[in-house]
């Protein structure tokens, strides 16, 4: 059996642009920066296993699953377009930070607020892209080597995706709290933008 290089390669790139690890990394970053590294860096594993099971779950059963409970591709782009907005607004105006300084005044590993889970898991790693990435690019493939080429591409950029939130605390301390607050800032412009061309694409598959 010939390894199919040319859909693994395809699937790569895709998923790459789609799961974006250089840009998910600064936006986990911002979102942990009152963490300890013990905690920064369960909730970098606890992000990318729960997305895995996701992305995975989506790419093996995803279609049946939602033509069951009538649920389209596009609503889960509107919905998940929504929840990144709502934590844009959060990065832009420093809302979640107000909250964590009254919420307490010393930092451990049980008061700091999980991300993993949300936003970080879903959307920001398995979402409506990259599920409808997955989901497509096991339904073009036309043998089990080639689904097989899928799977290990979609494994490869979890695992990037893992080193990148990894890697992404210690690189944002190093340039100081106002050059990262200017980043999260910005992060968070770019985010909502995002998150609004997540919900156009939506509507335009929706009503288009």
């Amino acid at each position: 059996m010939i390894f199919p290089w040319e859909i693994f390669v395809s699937a790569l790139v895709t998923l790459l642009v789609v799961i974006d690890p250089p840009g998910a990394a600064p936006i986990f970053a911002s979102l942990t920066t009152d963490a300890t590294d013990k905690a920064r860096r369960t909730m970098a594993w606890r992000s990318v296993l729960i997305a895995s099971a996701i992305l995975l779950g989506f790419a093996a059963a995803g279609e049946p699953f939602l033509s069951a409970l009538g649920i389209s591709l596009d609503a889960f782009r509107v919905a998940g377009g929504i929840m990144l907005f709502l934590i844009a607004l959060d990065m832009v105006f420093e809302t979640r930070v107000k909250r964590r300084e009254e919420r307490a005044k010393a930092v451990n590993d049980e008061n700091v607020e999980d991300v993993s889970v949300f936003p970080m898991a879903m959307p920001m790693i398995a979402g409506p892209g990259s599920i409808a990435a997955v989901m497509l690019l096991t339904s073009k493939a036309a043998n089990p080597a080639e689904t097989l080429a899928v799977y290990l591409a979609l494994v490869l950029v979890l695992v990037l995706t893992l080193l990148a939130l990894l890697a992404a605390g210690p690189i944002m301390r190093k340039v100081g709290a106002k050059v990262e607050g200017m980043i999260t800032r910005l992060l968070g412009v770019i985010l909502a933008a995002l998150a609004a061309q997540i919900v156009i694409d939506g509507l335009n598959g929706a009503f288009g």
